[in-house]
C-alpha cells in the first residue's frame, strides 16, 4: 500500500495592484501622557483673558507718558507727540510739597506691620490648628470658615464705632490692627500645614530632644516656606490696595495710603477752583503697582507651589 502525501493549498495573497487588495486600517493615535492635549477653545479663552488683563496695563503705561493736555487730545492706546514720563514722575514726587512720598511711606508701613503681622499670626495659628488637638477645635474651624465668608466691608462700620470709642481713629493703628486679621490666610496655612508637615518628622525631632520652639523654627518653618510666601502675597496685596477701611478711619491726609491719596488728587478737579492733575494720578497709579508686580515676579515659584500644595492626595 503506497503512502500518499496530502498537500493543503493556501489562498493566494492578492497583489498590490489587484482590485481585491485588503486596505490597511490606520491605528488610532494614542495620547501621550507627557504631552498635553491642544484645545482651540481653551486657547481662545486664555487669549481673551490675557487681553482683558493687559489692555488696562498698556493703557496705564502709555497714558503715563502724556501731559495733562495730551491726555485730552490723543488716542488712549497710543503715544502722544511729547514723551513726558520722566517729567511726570518728577512732578508726582514734588507736587504739593512731596506728599506722594509720604503716602508711599504710609502704605509701606501699613503693609509691613499689617500684612507682616497677619502672615505671622496665620502661620502660627494654622500650624497649631493643623498639628495639635485641643477642645473646641471644630468650633474654631467653623468660626474661621464663617469669617472667610464675611466681606471686610461689612465689618468696617462696626470696627470704626469700636475704634472711635477707644480713641484710635485717625491714627495708623486704625488701619494696622484690622489688617492683622486674615481668616483666609489662616485657613490656607491650616490646610498647607496639614499636608506639608509630616507628623513622623515632628516626632523624630522631639525624640532627639528638640523642644516645641526649636521644632517649629528649625523643622517646620522651612517646610512651610511656600505657604508663607503665598499668604504674605495675598495679605500684602489686600493691605496695599485697601481703600474702604482707611477712607472711614482716617481724616488727616498725612496718614493717607496711596489709594486714598490718589483718589483725593482725582477728586481735586471736581472741587471749586481745583486744578485737574489727571496725569499725576495716572503716573502715581503706575508707580503704585510696580512693587506688586515685582513681588509677584520674584516670588512666583514659591507662590505657585504654595497654591498647588495639597491638591494631590497620596
Amino acid at each position: 500500500m503506497s503512502g500518499s502525501v496530502t498537500t493543503v493549498s493556501q489562498p493566494a495573497r492578492p497583489s498590490a495592484g489587484s482590485s481585491g487588495a485588503v486596505p490597511r486600517l490606520r491605528k488610532p493615535r494614542r495620547h501621550s501622557p507627557g504631552r498635553p492635549r491642544r484645545s482651540v477653545l481653551l486657547t481662545v479663552l486664555t487669549g481673551l483673558i490675557l487681553l482683558y488683563s493687559l489692555v488696562p496695563l498698556v493703557w496705564l503705561v502709555i497714558s503715563a507718558t502724556k501731559t495733562q493736555e495730551g491726555l485730552a487730545h490723543s488716542f488712549g492706546l497710543w503715544f502722544n507727540g511729547d514723551f513726558a514720563l520722566w517729567d511726570n514722575i518728577k512732578e508726582t514726587f514734588t507736587y504739593n510739597d512731596g506728599v506722594f512720598s509720604r503716602w508711599l511711606l504710609n502704605t509701606v508701613l501699613y503693609v509691613a506691620l499689617g500684612a507682616g503681622g497677619a502672615t505671622l499670626l496665620a502661620v502660627l495659628g494654622g500650624y497649631a490648628l493643623a498639628k495639635f488637638d485641643f477642645p473646641g477645635k471644630r468650633a474654631v474651624f467653623a468660626v474661621v470658615i464663617g469669617a472667610v465668608a464675611v466681606p471686610g466691608t461689612a465689618l468696617a462700620v462696626p470696627t470704626f464705632l469700636m475704634f472711635s470709642k477707644m480713641g484710635l481713629t485717625d491714627t495708623p493703628w486704625a488701619v494696622i490692627i484690622p489688617s492683622l486679621i486674615s481668616p483666609f490666610g489662616l485657613y490656607l496655612m491650616w490646610v498647607f500645614a496639614t499636608e506639608a508637615v509630616p507628623a513622623e518628622l515632628m516626632e523624630a525631632a522631639r525624640i532627639d530632644g528638640a523642644g516645641e520652639l526649636r521644632t517649629f523654627f528649625q523643622v517646620v518653618l522651612p517646610l512651610l516656606a511656600p505657604g508663607i510666601v503665598t499668604v504674605s502675597l495675598f495679605t500684602m496685596v489686600a493691605t496695599w490696595n485697601n481703600y474702604f477701611l482707611p477712607l472711614i478711619m482716617l481724616k488727616d491726609p498725612d496718614w493717607y495710603p496711596l489709594t486714598l491719596g490718589l483718589n483725593s488728587w482725582n477728586a481735586q478737579a471736581a472741587t471749586a477752583g481745583g486744578t485737574p492733575v489727571f496725569h499725576l494720578v495716572i503716573t502715581g497709579s503706575l508707580i503704585t503697582i510696580l512693587p506688586l508686580i515685582a513681588a509677584f515676579l520674584l516670588l512666583q515659584k514659591y507662590w505657585q507651589s504654595g497654591l498647588a500644595a495639597g491638591s494631590v492626595k497620596e
